[in-house]
């Protein structure tokens, strides 16, 4: 059976499926294969690669919003230099 548009294929049997859902409930039930769940929104995927693109995608304003605890350890006086130097150096981290 030949689908039109569809652009979701199953890596073990090569069945193709035009929604992503419908391969996810495919691998789980055909192929028991582990499927892994967003902890933020709960949406499935078959490859963690996938689940931590998509954290990273969709929730990461709520990423950007993380705050070092480190970063309040100096709230009452000025920092000094190296605390800035310590600062962009996790912001430059934190990027890869």
């Amino acid at each position: 059976m030949k689908f039109f548009g569809s652009k979701f294929k199953c890596e073990k049997c090569n069945s193709k499926f035009s929604k992503y859902e419908e391969l996810i409930n495919h691998a789980r039930h055909d192929h028991h294969h582990t499927i892994v769940k967003c902890s933020e929104c709960g949406k499935e995927f078959i490859h963690e690669a996938d689940r931590l693109h998509h954290a990273r995608k969709e929730h990461e304003e709520k990423m950007e919003k993380r705050i070092h605890k480190s970063e309040h350890k100096h709230e009452n006086k000025t920092p000094s230099p190296q605390d800035e130097i310590d600062k962009h150096t996790r912001n430059f981290s934190d990027n890869f």
